[in-house]
């Protein structure tokens, strides 16, 4: 009677261990290796998962610069700090590239830009947008509701009394949620360096801007015409700056008839390698005999 019962179990035990051994070689021999600097460059990530850097989190970062698909200062949150640490890693020089902050591009508050309907249900923007477009008649402009700043982790956005989101540029680390969420594409990403910015995205002709918005850009051209560098042109009835030209100067926000160009007050280092671009001048027509 023992025999009947121990045979079974030694076999099974035999049985056990030969499956067990094909497994360890199986692992061996089919093991994906990992390159060893991936967790070293995760080590030293911030460790935030905010998904600004466009990857899936840290270990999505970590691998893809591995990888060579991310730069070195591809997290956002780290900043330069964490950037030299996994260029070290990755035995790469780290380039001063200007970091990016979010930026509202709306200055139709309460005040300039009257509300024209009113919304009772979920405190969200986008669900205002579905229920009625929004409740301001400029429907290009922020709905005010406060979704970016509901997103936003790192404590760089706060509504202000007149409905509009105001960025706290210190906090900001670019992560990109509040552009995300923002239903208006209100909320963009530009040089944190760039301090002249265009604060409307209204794309409608300017008689229907003023009637809808005290500050909304008419695309008059105004600032066009004014700036030295070719750095402004209007597109769409929408006055556009191109960040990589502009000097700063304000000289467009002295010009713009309905101050929907805006120059803050911090400062910032000056732009170096902009020259002047010399305008064709307009022809003159030949004086008549």
């Amino acid at each position: 009677m023992a025999s009947q019962i121990l045979v079974p179990v030694i076999i099974l035990g035999v049985i056990g261990l030969i499956i067990g051994v094909a497994l360890a070689i199986a692992s061996q021999k089919l093991a994906v290796k990992e390159d060893e600097r991936i967790p070293q460059v995760r080590a030293v990530l911030p460790g935030a998962n905010c998904g600004g850097c466009g990857y899936p989190g840290c270990d999505g970062c970590a691998a893809a610069i591995v990888k060579g698909e991310a730069p070195v200062n591809a997290c956002p949150v780290g900043g330069a700090a964490v950037a030299e640490k996994v260029g070290a890693i990755m035995g790469e020089a780290v380039t001063d590239a200007m970091p990016n902050v979010a930026q509202v591009l709306c200055g139709g508050d309460c005040d300039k830009a009257p509300r024209q309907t009113e919304y009772y249900g979920l405190k969200d923007c986008n669900e205002a947008v579905v229920a009625n477009g929004g409740p301001k008649g400029c429907r290009f402009g922020c709905i005010g509701l406060g979704s970016c700043v509901s997103v936003c982790e790192f404590d760089a956005l706060h509504m202000t009394d007149k409905m509009i989101p105001n960025v706290n540029i210190e906090n900001c680390v670019a992560c990109g949620k509040c552009v995300d969420i923002c239903p208006k594409n209100v909320m963009t990403l530009i040089p944190k360096d760039q301090i002249v910015h265009v604060d409307c995205q209204s794309k409608e002709k300017g008689k229907l801007v003023r009637a809808n918005c005290e500050v909304g850009c008419i695309g008059c051209g105004m600032c066009e015409r004014t700036c030295m560098f070719d750095a402004i042109h209007v597109q769409n009835n929408l006055a556009v700056i191109d960040y990589s030209k502009c000097s700063n100067c304000g000289a467009c926000v002295k010009k713009c008839p309905t101050h929907a160009l805006i120059k803050e007050g911090r400062k910032v280092a000056p732009r170096k390698g902009l020259k002047p671009v010399k305008k064709p001048q307009p022809k003159q027509k030949p004086a008549e005999a």
